[in-house]
């Protein structure tokens, strides 16, 4: 039998599994969807290739469950941040700061990985449909703040945030980054009057 390295089977299994989904991520993130092989998760976990199999039946497998996952993780924080949060502005204000958090921490890369990568149709579909769910709660926010129902205004805040989430990856301060972008974005989200 296999030595583990946990207190019980299940948790050194969700240990190897999650070792394998960080390795994924990693050459993900490094080399394009293409490069997340077993061999080469299972060579960056430290796993052998035949490991692998005991915990995703392929690389697709696996690529799927890095996207569930990164987008439950954002989702998780995100919902925490908007916890008792009720007037719209402040909303947007709590979305965007979790989402500028999250970027600090580098949680939107495989995402952002895997929206560049040459992926099957479904598994975009799916990635593009939870990163619609994601920005829900900001599109609601900003809707009730405008009164604007059409995507125009959604889009281009979400290219603002965007590009604030780019500032900070590049190593600019999450908060500072917050501020200046929340400034510019109450200063434009006013009441519709026609898109």
């Amino acid at each position: 039998m296999p030595k583990i390295n946990a207190a019980t089977v299940a948790e050194h299994r969700a240990q190897q599994r999650a070792a394998l989904i960080q390795a994924a991520v990693d050459v993900l993130v490094e080399q394009g969807a293409a490069a997340v092989t077993p061999a080469a998760v299972g060579a960056r976990a430290g796993l052998a290739r035949s490991s692998f199999y005991q915990y995703f039946p392929s690389a697709a497998a696996l690529l799927a469950a890095i996207v569930e996952e990164a987008f439950t993780a954002a989702d998780t924080a995100t919902a925490r941040a908007l916890t008792d949060v009720h007037e719209p502005a402040a909303q947007v204000d709590a979305f965007v700061r979790a989402e500028l958090h999250l970027a600090a921490r580098g949680a939107h890369r495989p995402a952002k990985a895997l929206m560049q990568a040459d992926l099957p149709p479904e598994c975009l579909a799916r990635v593009h449909e939870l990163h619609r769910q994601h920005y829900a709660p900001l599109g609601e926010a900003i809707t009730a703040m405008t009164g604007a129902t059409s995507a125009l205004t959604g889009q281009l805040v979400g290219g603002t945030v965007q590009a604030a989430m780019a500032a900070v990856e590049q190593g600019g301060d999450p908060d500072r980054v917050a501020d200046r972008v929340l400034a510019l974005l109450h200063h434009g989200l006013t009441p519709a009057t026609d898109e």
